[in-house]
């Protein structure tokens, strides 16, 4: 059993031991301004994440990195009254025509991937951070810890102290109990005390891939006695022995992705997905291709089995975090090699790791068909319409973005999610709710982000346009738009002004400029070389 000291870096240490070490830590903080001891947001309307529909216009005033005072200062097309404006601060933004929301919570993110420096394609946590603060991302859940727990739990304290320029963080350490990835616990009393020695050593959660399930089921006990959260992705060589529901059943908090989710809908006829004889998990070209036919062996919408299901799911208090468009490219590959950021944000090393490869994960494009595509479609319109019909049931589903693999760069895959949020049949309000406050509950931190109210912590996105109309105004790049007072020039319009974390604001446009220069001076490096 690993010591007290080193629990939760069991698979960095093996990555390291190959070739592949962790990131280096990011650079002291060189963004932001203050945080100031009093920040006043004057004449916004406010959409608070909630769901509520927008209002104001409203002074917000920040103090100590916390929301201080919501004053309703007038209503639309009358002028605003003096008499209800609070007191000047140490630093104001006019927010006149603009809208601000809570900060967004990434359920489902990974700070780079140690895996990836075999091909050189180690991107800068800089470079990741920025990026997300660029996208509204203040709160990320960093799901496995793959840069060992020690490494994420230093950037989670200097995140906090505002030494680097970083989302808050919340750090998942992964479970090493699955043979295809690294195995180092065999039996449940092993597994309970690696639990409690990551809780000491400070973890927020476990991310599981599956296990045997005395491992899997003991450790999920032992987290909910601590406290710690939990999620899984029910991988392929798990599930037949636990899927979503049965770990649902155990406790867990969160099922990641889709796997595991169609075992529970086969409704009587199968236990297992029918995999052709040939079939080899560890061929990424199959594992992929096969992993968009579960849905369709699966209890259809609206069927007896299916609404049991969503109804056990619902009084089971679970949380969906479907990431939906980390698969995007699997239902068309021209679009997502071909988006409009590559050039300039994607990094070169990340660039080479999404490209067709046998011994790279998520690379499977080597052989990828206008089939396949067709039948992810197919599989996506099943998937979105339980997620859709679980939210709404009432059951809780975040936004998590998994960006880093199968060409979805970091943050701008974030804003991929909340479209497809919306495809699936959500309302824009219901995904802003998806990325705010759902995220912020799943995370154990609903009384302290993800709501615009007073005495939460100051998580606030200032936006130049209502994010609600085009989330694609969400992008860093922005969105093309066609200037109709000349009728020839387009544009590239783009919503997002300032990401305020903890009563800290980042100018997005600064940060997008600090990215596009590393990116820049990387390719440079390599060409070099």
């Amino acid at each position: 059993m690993p010591s007290v000291s080193d629990a939760g870096d069991e698979y960095a240490d093996h990555l390291a031991s190959r070739g592949m070490p962790a990131l280096p830590p990011a650079p002291v903080r060189d963004r932001g301004l203050g945080p100031f001891a009093r920040l006043v947001l004057r004449g916004a309307t406010v959409i608070d994440g909630t769901g509520a529909p927008p209002w104001g216009p409203v002074d917000i005033v920040v103090e100590g990195g916390r929301i201080a005072g919501i004053n309703a200062v007038g209503v639309p097309g009358r002028t605003i009254r003096p008499d209800r404006r609070p007191a000047l601060g140490d630093h104001e933004i006019d927010c006149h025509g603009k809208f601000v929301t809570p900060g967004f919570v990434d359920a489902h993110a990974h700070i780079g991937w140690p895996a990836h420096a075999a091909r050189g394609a180690q991107p800068r946590a800089d470079y990741i951070y920025k990026l997300w603060l660029a996208h509204g991302v203040t709160t990320v859940r960093e799901m496995g810890s793959i840069n060992g727990l020690g490494w994420s739990l230093a950037e989670k304290e200097r995140a906090a102290s505002h030494e680097i320029a970083a989302p808050r963080l919340l750090v998942h350490a992964y479970f090493p109990a699955v043979n295809d990835m690294l195995k180092t616990i065999h039996t449940p009393d092993a597994a309970r005390d690696w639990v409690r020695e990551i809780a000491a050593r400070g973890a927020d959660g476990i991310k599981f891939f599956g296990g045997a399930p005395m491992l899997m089921r003991g450790a999920i006990d032992e987290a909910n006695v601590l406290g710690l959260r939990t999620g899984c992705h029910h991988a392929q060589q798990a599930v037949g022995r636990a899927n979503a529901l049965t770990t649902a059943r155990w406790g867990l908090t969160s099922a990641e992705h889709f796997y595991g989710l169609p075992e529970t809908l086969f409704g009587g006829d199968r236990l297992l997905q029918a995999y052709p004889a040939d079939y080899n998990y560890a061929d990424e070209y199959m594992r992929f291709s096969e992993a968009g036919f579960g849905f369709h062996l699966a209890s259809q919408p609206g069927s007896e089995h299916w609404n049991r299901v969503l109804d056990e799911f619902l009084e089971l208090d679970f949380t969906f975090v479907p990431t939906f468009g980390i698969y995007d490219a699997n239902r068309d590959l021209m679009r997502a090699r071909r988006a409009d950021w590559h050039d300039d944000y994607t990094w070169p090393g990340l660039w080479d790791s999404f490209q067709p490869n046998r011994g790279a994960h998520g690379a499977h494009w080597f052989r990828w068909s206008t089939a396949d595509e067709i039948r992810w479609k197919q599989n996506y319109r099943l998937w979105m319409a339980f997620i859709d019909a679980y939210k709404n049931k009432g059951g809780r589903v975040a936004a998590g973005s998994d960006s880093g693999f199968i060409f979805q760069t970091y943050g701008f895959g974030f804003v991929r999610e909340l479209e497809m949020l919306q495809e699936a049949g959500f309302h824009p309000l219901e995904v802003l709710r998806a990325a705010t406050s759902q995220g912020a509950d799943l995370l154990g931190l609903g009384e302290e982000i993800g709501v615009i109210d007073v005495g939460r912590a100051a998580d606030l996105l200032v936006h130049d346009a209502n994010p609600l109309g085009d989330f694609k105004l969400l992008y860093g790049t922005g969105a093309m738009r066609l200037d109709d007072a000349d009728g020839t020039t387009t544009t590239w319009n783009r919503a997002l002004r300032f990401t305020i974390r903890g009563g800290l604001i980042y100018d997005t446009a600064e940060l997008l400029e600090d990215v596009r220069a590393m990116v820049a001076e990387e390719k440079v490096r390599l060409c070099q070389a």
